[in-house]
């Protein structure tokens, strides 16, 4: 464990592209034929640290799609456009219902990371946000049938609670990590149901991450991996 930590601190410090991820950002509340903005980051969050969309970082995980899923189950597919430090998209809700936003990258190069005794490893990111419109209880909808995905169901005031799958089937006993601004976080696990319920105490910004290796070795363009790292977040406007 203590040689897996060294490996991942050495790696924050000479690949923002491995230690960064990627989440949807947007308001938690919606209103029928209002424009409601969504904007994509890369970075960590919890550092104040946001890529640049220019910038090599950003660009290296840039060929995602973001989708917009419908209270009827309907899935559009959002279009994005470059900013400074994020994209930006939006979508005008037309009935009351929970919008899920999904963001899916499984287009990211081959890292190798043997020196830091870690292997050579394929990315996939996928991240998650909701959108009410109208205070509608219920749960939101996953859309990553091949990998990582995080789904809110219903929960008592002040929490949120979530299930996190992976493939379809419920990802048990993994580790899930609240952060906000300003260098907190809070590690938990799932339990048996993949199902983790979080405090909510302040009214800010909320950002959940799992990640889990999946040990399958590969090939994409041309070259040889060990593993794919999957990495979901969830984020979470309340204020």
């Amino acid at each position: 464990m203590k040689k897996l930590f060294i490996a991942f601190v050495l790696m924050i410090t000479t690949s923002s592209s491995f230690a960064h991820y990627l989440w949807v950002d947007t308001a938690g509340k919606g209103t029928i034929g209002k424009a409601q903005e969504v904007k994509v980051h890369f970075g960590e969050y919890t550092y104040g640290v946001i890529e640049e969309v220019k910038g090599e970082a950003f660009n290296n995980v840039s060929k995602f799609k973001l989708w917009l899923i419908h209270p009827d189950g309907k899935k559009e597919e959002l279009k994005t456009v470059a900013k400074e430090k994020f994209y930006l998209a939006s979508f005008t809700p037309e009935k009351k219902g929970i919008y899920t936003l999904a963001l899916n990258n499984n287009e990211i190069g081959v890292i190798d990371y043997t020196q830091y005794d870690f292997g050579i490893f394929k990315t996939h990111y996928h991240a998650t946000a909701k959108v009410n419109v109208g205070d509608v209880e219920k749960q939101t909808e996953t859309v990553n049938p091949d990998g990582i995905a995080i789904k809110e169901l219903p929960a008592n005031k002040g929490e949120l609670k979530l299930q996190v799958s992976y493939k379809g089937q419920p990802l048990a006993k993994n580790e899930v990590t609240i952060f906000i601004s300003d260098l907190w976080s809070k590690a938990l696990e799932t339990d048996g149901d993949g199902i983790v319920t979080l405090e909510l105490p302040w009214n800010t910004k909320y950002l959940v991450e799992t990640t889990m290796k999946e040990e399958v070795p590969g090939t994409y363009q041309g070259k040889d991996y060990e593993f794919i790292w999957h990495c979901g977040t969830y984020c979470v406007n309340k204020g």
